[in-house]
């Protein structure tokens, strides 16, 4: 049963991963500008991660879907919900009410403050899922299965 969940969660962490990181990868300037609306960053820090993070984006959640190297890929996953929970309340609690970026878009929203809670929640939950792939890696239909066969222990002659 745990693999079958495993393969749920594979797919459905990895599906937001990819639709989040394709819909910013090809806005790249409006990436750049989500980041920094977040204020945290040094300013020559801002366009590389801002045009990077998206292509990390896409590769865990296609590492995710495909199962391969599924252990690294939660543990890469679950540092980032980590990091993007930490920069929203970082904003919220500096009172600055910015679209979150996680989607596309980002910047100035006099609403953000009250989208916050649902998106540490959502994050949270992401989150919770990415940390049981880490502890719980083998799943249902994934490229781990191929590649990494257990082997089966022969005895002595």
């Amino acid at each position: 049963m745990r693999e079958w969940v495993a393969l749920v969660l594979r797919l459905v962490v990895g599906g937001v991963w990819i639709v989040a990181g394709a819909l910013k990868v090809l806005e790249p300037a409006q990436s750049v500008a989500a980041v920094r609306a977040y204020q945290i960053l040094p300013s020559d820090l801002v366009s590389p991660v801002g045009q990077l993070l998206p292509v990390v984006e896409v590769v865990i959640g296609l590492m995710l879907v495909l199962g391969l190297l599924t252990r690294a890929a939660a543990v890469a996953s679950a540092a980032l919900f980590v990091v993007f929970i930490a920069g929203i309340v970082s904003v919220w609690v500096r009172g600055i009410n910015i679209d979150c970026g996680c989607f596309g878009g980002g910047g100035a929203n006099p609403d953000a403050a009250s989208q916050y809670p649902w998106e540490i929640a959502r994050d949270a939950a992401l989150l919770a899922a990415s940390l049981f792939l880490a502890w719980a890696p083998r799943s249902r239909v994934a490229a781990d299965n191929v590649l990494f066969r257990p082997t089966a222990v022969t005895g002595g002659p």
